[in-house]
């Protein structure tokens, strides 16, 4: 079988598991997601989720947030690992959106990559979710899926990314890395994994 029809397979597949998967991160709007999105690097989704309606209560708004001191948005954040680091961005991130963004999340890859926390993989969250924006993150779990599927060989998830966005159609990028996602941590986990029991390994290439 080659890429593109295992593609197309597990595409068909993945619309009859998960035919509207939902946002995993609780939040209000584009500034919202992108603080969400920054705090779930090396954490759980579920774990953001906890600590965001604290934080958000407080400052939901990059107006509020900088009346904030880092030291306060660190205690509310800590539980999410790296807070020093995320709370000085979170605050930095929010003087840059007042002074150079109209108090607005800009809606480019380039002006959010520059913001600081955020990378390539939580802009292109944001441009997807935020802006509806095509944009194919790539996360730990879809970086293990597409190299047992045998979609990418990438070494990292740059690459992974590229391989994906050539098999599928851009339209359903958005929707696309959300079932990836979802499908990664219900059947195809990192660790106890049965490939036969998988709905896409149990046939795919590099299982």
């Amino acid at each position: 079988m080659t890429k593109q029809a295992t593609a197309k397979k597990i595409q068909k597949i993945l619309n009859e598991i998960y035919p509207e998967p939902p946002i995993p991160l609780q939040h209000r709007d584009s500034y919202t997601l992108l603080i969400a999105v920054l705090l779930s690097a090396h954490c759980t989704d579920a774990r953001v989720n906890k600590v965001t309606p604290v934080l958000f209560a407080k400052a939901s708004t990059p107006e509020e947030m900088v009346k904030l001191s880092v030291e306060e948005i660190e205690n509310i954040i800590r539980t999410c690992g790296l807070g020093p680091r995320k709370s000085k961005a979170i605050w930095e991130l929010s003087h840059i959106l007042i002074n150079e963004h109209q108090g607005k999340v800009p809606d480019s890859f380039e002006a959010l990559e520059a913001l600081p926390g955020v990378g390539h993989k939580t802009a292109s969250v944001v441009m997807s979710h935020a802006f509806n924006k095509a944009a194919f993150p790539v996360d730990t779990h879809i970086h293990r899926c597409a190299k047992r599927w045998g979609l990418s060989n990438g070494k990292n998830v740059k690459q992974t990314e590229k391989d994906l966005k050539e098999l599928f159609p851009k339209k359903d990028w958005n929707r696309l890395h959300l079932q990836i996602i979802y499908f990664g941590r219900e059947y195809c986990q990192a660790r106890n994994h049965t490939p036969s029991l998988c709905p896409i390994c149990s046939w795919a290439s590099n299982s």
